[in-house]
């Protein structure tokens, strides 16, 4: 199990690559889909974050995911 949370931060980093790629589209909806990603990863950085104990690191998602949900609400108008 230790392991296996361990890995984690791979596809965390995988998502935060493939949202920042796509939020810089000019599609809107892949900007969305984009927001969508990042709060993905968001959610996988806290999971790592609270496995190996990155205080920071979680505090960082946490505003870095309502900064996501202020994104979504931009571009669904």
């Amino acid at each position: 199990m230790d392991d296996a949370l361990s890995l984690i931060q791979w596809p965390a980093f995988l998502a935060s690559v493939i949202a920042a790629w796509l939020v810089g589209s000019n599609a809107k909806a892949r900007r969305n889909i984009g927001f969508w990603v990042f709060l993905t990863s968001n959610v996988l950085w806290v999971i790592w974050g609270v496995h190996t104990q990155a205080w920071a690191l979680i505090a960082l998602q946490v505003c870095l995911a309502a900064l996501n949900v202020r994104g979504l609400f931009k571009t669904e108008q």
